[in-house]
């Protein structure tokens, strides 16, 4: 469904030395230097996938996102939707995608919301038919029907997210793309937006690119993640495959009757607290239960648990390897 080869965008900014002599030579030469935002990424998105898209601030993946969109054109390098440039043909690929940018809303601010639909009916030119059939589906899942008549302004945030998910979905895209989707919303209205994801996914096969510093998001929705830094790839792949790659480790918390810290050969003690001892050790090295039984034989044990690498700590691994 989207496919994005050789992909580039660069930058050229003028360089300026610090103080008055700076700023005076500058006058009369001026210093280009070119800024490689996004360098030469490659991949393939298939029908229906929820691909997580993540990166760090500055990591190119908002470009990315643009290009993929067709706000910005690339350097060099192409993305196809659905087998069709979107930088040559950009009037007929948009047909084929919705976007959804955080908290900058596509509804009309002085409009209804039906009126602002209504109006993007118009845009797309979507028949009324099709249009009354997706409003149907959209209220199923988001509950908007009872928002119809609400002026956009009136609204709160949370009934201002489900607005332009319904809006980015009224000409029934095959690719959805949500840039922080989750940003500023409270728990409920977060439940919301993921319920809905999931449903568009699975009623219409709806392929969607989720950008998001919400690890939640990434680990109730995608199955895969890619990882950006610097404007190249830094992972693609199954997000449990990547989670036992990248941190092929556990961590037991131990809590002991009494005060005490027993040491294990292969087992690293990250932390004590109390009689709560914390150990990191290695999955290929051996089981939690192996490491319980050691250290049952050299103290009592109150309790014990068992913690594995989250999503934070794989994104946090990934970006210091890069370094």
């Amino acid at each position: 469904m989207i496919t994005v080869r050789d992909l580039y965008k660069e930058y050229r900014v003028t360089e300026r030395g610090r103080g008055l002599g700076g700023t005076l030579k500058a006058l009369f030469k001026q210093e280009e230097k070119i800024i490689k935002a996004v360098n030469g990424l490659d991949f393939y998105v298939g029908k229906g996938e929820i691909v997580g898209f993540i990166g760090p601030n500055g990591s190119g993946k908002s470009t990315t996102i643009k290009m993929m969109t067709g706000i910005l054109a690339p350097t060099s390098g192409e993305v196809l939707i659905d087998g069709r440039n979107i930088t040559r043909y950009r009037k007929e690929a948009v047909r084929d995608i919705g976007v959804v940018f955080g908290q900058r809303t596509q509804l009309n601010w002085d409009l209804r919301l039906e009126e602002s639909f209504e109006l993007l009916r118009h845009i797309y030119r979507i028949e009324k038919k099709d249009y009354r059939e997706t409003l149907e589906v959209m209220d199923s899942i988001l509950g908007v029907g009872e928002l119809l008549n609400k002026p956009v302004r009136q609204m709160s945030l949370g009934q201002r997210v489900k607005g332009d998910l319904t809006a980015a979905m009224l000409h029934s895209p095959k690719v959805l793309f949500l840039d922080e989707p989750t940003i500023g919303l409270d728990v409920g209205s977060k439940y919301a937006l993921r319920k809905f994801i999931k449903e568009i996914n699975a009623i219409k096969g709806t392929t969607v690119i989720l950008t998001t510093h919400d690890l939640g998001d990434i680990q109730e929705l995608c199955e895969r993640l890619i990882i950006i830094n610097g404007g190249v790839m830094m992972e693609d792949g199954n997000l449990s495959e990547i989670v036992e790659r990248i941190a092929p480790y556990r961590t037991l918390a131990v809590e002991y009757y009494d005060a005490v810290v027993p040491e294990h050969a292969k087992a690293e003690i990250l932390s004590v607290s109390d009689n709560v001892v914390r150990y990191k050790f290695m999955k290929a090295d051996m089981t939690a239960a192996e490491l319980i039984r050691d250290l049952s034989e050299l103290y009592p044990i109150k309790d014990v648990g068992i913690e594995e690498a989250g999503i934070d700590d794989i994104i946090r691994i990934a970006y210091e390897m890069k370094k």
